[in-house]
């Protein structure tokens, strides 16, 4: 696929979401390396316009430069800000409370706390970027697994063969003391990210380091 095909697929995959107005969203196809350009009215909308690109296939990689301006009725104080994600976090069942803090400045939130698990950490990143007036989200929580990190690699291994969406004999697992080394082609974004998911979803894991090429 040309550059110019490509270009054409994200155009429309971005067009064909309803959540996103693309009317101000700019395309550049490189060696099918995308870059997002433009503007969009919230940071909810910058994160599904790069997920959707990378959905589309033959995308490798996406370069996300789109600025988010907010609409004016949309425009809220640090402090609201603030106040909001921290009602938000205590109301959300999957992040532990009084764990998680939260920092705002121009917009721009903050997280920071100790977790004991990716998917809590995750679930705090959802928590908030949704929440109006919010840019983007920078999520410094550090997950610390109070769990034995023994087996770590034949429990990844083993979802890996379990899952549908992931050709195990394409990727290769090496963990050492929670830090979990990914390595293989797979075959699309959506595998890679699918790979990602299941190393993070073993008990003991602090960190996975992704070095899967994406070889459609």
């Amino acid at each position: 696929m040309t550059n110019r095909e490509l270009k054409e697929q994200v155009l429309n995959a971005l067009d064909w979401e309803p959540s996103i107005d693309a009317g101000e969203i700019d395309v550049w196809v490189e060696e099918n390396v995308v870059t997002l350009r433009g503007r969009v009215g919230s940071y909810a909308q910058k994160l599904a316009a790069e997920r959707v690109t990378l959905g589309v296939y033959g995308v490798q990689g996406v370069a996300n430069d789109l600025e988010v301006v907010l609409m004016p009725v949309y425009e809220r104080t640090d402090t609201d800000i603030a106040q909001a994600a921290l009602e938000a976090l205590k109301w959300n069942a999957v992040v532990p409370r009084d764990r998680v803090t939260v920092a705002v400045s121009n917009g721009w939130v903050t997280l920071n706390g100790t977790l004991d698990w990716q998917y809590q950490k995750d679930a705090a990143d959802r928590t908030v970027r949704n929440l109006t007036g919010v840019r983007s989200v920078t999520n410094d929580i550090v997950v610390k697994p109070r769990v034995s990190t023994t087996d770590v690699q034949a429990k990844i291994e083993g979802a890996f063969r379990r899952s549908a969406e992931i050709d195990a004999r394409r990727v290769t697992v090496a963990a050492q003391n929670g830090q979990v080394t990914l390595t293989g082609n797979v075959r699309s974004w959506g595998e890679r990210q699918e790979a990602t998911r299941a190393a993070w979803a073993a008990p003991g894991v602090t960190q996975v380091i992704d070095r899967l090429a994406v070889v459609p």
